[in-house]
């Protein structure tokens, strides 16, 4: 039995991110950023500096688009109001469910575990997005970027989403895809596997420090059957 599976003993809820997690999301950045830029005059982003920017809430990755495109700073705050409002709009359309992540959520469920979606995404559109992806059941709570003081990687909402749960830290996995979750569950005390389809800063997601690395969530489940004989 490897260290993961013997830390998998004790673990009875799970936190599990959003974007690049359980959905793949960056068609919709890439909507939304390209009609917000197309307004304010400036050329389109390509996707792999969204790939690479995106996981640290929407205020960063306006910030770094702007930087990329030449843009003043001062133009910040109309370029987040146009960005939200195209986000809303397009919110789901152009994103996919990775495959294995439903599977993945309904086996955890199976096993009775209580589960919290925690991102970094405003709240209001992780909700809208679980919804129209049919994943919103799965789920006892849903906790964007703007629910706490302080976003991932610090660990407070993965502290508070263990409270939620009714579940001590290590009692609790963090389900992610970059070193925003896996620092963020290190510094709570969450154990954490990382998923190798996510967006992890354009770094190696297996450079992130997680207990393991999997490419489908369902590979989880039968390191949990491993875990519990």
């Amino acid at each position: 039995m490897t260290s993961f599976q013997t830390a998998l003993r004790g673990v009875r809820a799970a936190i599990v991110d959003l974007d690049g997690t359980l959905v793949d999301t960056v068609g919709d950045f890439e909507a939304a950023l390209g009609a917000m830029l197309a307004e304010l005059g400036r050329p389109a982003v390509p996707r792999e500096f969204i790939g690479r920017t995106v996981g640290k809430g929407s205020e960063h990755l306006i910030a770094r688009t702007l930087v990329e495109v030449g843009a003043p700073p001062t133009l910040f705050e109309h370029a987040f109001g146009l960005y939200q409002q195209h986000y809303l709009r397009i919110n789901g359309r152009h994103s996919a469910v990775f495959d294995g992540a439903r599977e993945g959520l309904a086996g955890l469920r199976a096993r009775g575990w209580p589960l919290v979606c925690l991102t970094n995404k405003p709240g209001a559109l992780a909700a809208l997005l679980l919804e129209a992806k049919g994943l919103r059941p799965y789920f006892a709570h849903v906790f964007g970027g703007d629910a706490f003081a302080r976003k991932k990687p610090d660990p407070l909402p993965l502290v508070q989403a263990c409270r939620a749960l009714g579940t001590e830290p290590r009692q609790t996995l963090m389900v992610g895809d970059s070193s925003n979750d896996a620092a963020a569950a290190r510094a709570a005390g969450c154990p954490v596997v990382l998923l190798s389809h996510g967006y992890n800063h354009g770094e190696p997601v297996e450079a992130a420090g997680a207990d393991a690395v999997l490419d489908r969530l369902d590979e989880l489940l039968p390191l949990l059957e491993a875990a519990a004989r």
